[in-house]
């Protein structure tokens, strides 16, 4: 019989040294956390990822663990729909587009979805190892033999922008460990601060809101040239007391 899980979850969002406006946006639900970066250099990247994640609370609810991952799939499909009617009505908005990672999670299972360079990482304390969980969706890592196409651009591959071609997300399904420290975040951390920093981080943060400020912390000593967005959640043994 599996035990009792429960969870324990922060998030923070800092506009960087660079940017005027922070085009990030998060949500820490009961069932449901996401993050979402707006395209720098895009149309209102900051309309485009409040609209994906006001869609995707609405799917903040329990779901069967079979379900999981068909729910996560239909809940983004809404949210790039949500984005297509909002440049359908505000056509000064089209161009706008945004990338996001979201877990919906349900007892011992999660449902992971990710589409663009934002990312996740699972600590897992069991082998002391923490590894990314989520590909970037950037040409160098979609295209096979990357480093022999001449002129291969930097640029995302794929990303949410309410068209219909090519904007489905990667949907993995987790088991969750008590004892797993998973870190969701816009590429305004995972972009600047070295992944063994990052896991340094996670690993000597006593709580999810440690982790969170130190994390934060780390990519403005990094320079903060983008916007920084981090939800850590801890998968911890027993039932919730409250």
């Amino acid at each position: 019989m599996t035990s009792a899980l429960h969870l324990d979850q922060a998030g923070g969002s800092h506009v960087g040294y660079v940017r005027r406006r922070n085009e990030d946006a998060i949500y820490l639900g009961c069932s449901l956390i996401a993050v979402a970066d707006g395209l720098g250099g895009h149309v209102a990247g900051d309309v485009a990822s409040s609209t994906v994640i006001e869609t995707l609370r609405q799917y903040d609810q329990e779901v069967d663990q079979q379900a999981l991952a068909t729910t996560l799939g239909k809940a983004v499909g809404a949210a790039n729909d949500a984005l297509r009617a909002r440049i359908t009505s505000e056509p000064e908005l089209a161009g706008m587009g945004t990338t996001l990672v979201a877990m919906l999670i349900n007892g011992t299972s999660a449902a992971l979805a990710n589409i663009g360079d934002s990312r996740a990482y699972r600590l897992r304390r069991s082998t002391g190892h923490t590894t990314q969980i989520t590909e970037d969706h950037v040409y160098g890592q979609l295209v096979a033999d990357a480093a022999d196409v001449p002129n291969l651009p930097e640029r995302l591959a794929r990303f949410l922008d309410g068209r219909l071609d090519g904007r489905s997300p990667d949907i993995t399904l987790l088991a969750l460990t008590p004892g797993d420290r998973f870190l969701l975040c816009s590429d305004g951390l995972s972009s600047y601060v070295p992944e063994h920093l990052l896991h340094t981080a996670l690993t000597d943060a006593s709580t999810p809101r440690q982790a969170v400020d130190h994390l934060i912390a780390a990519a403005l000593e990094h320079g903060g040239p983008d916007n920084i967005t981090v939800a850590v959640l801890d998968v911890l043994a027993g039932a919730n007391s409250d």
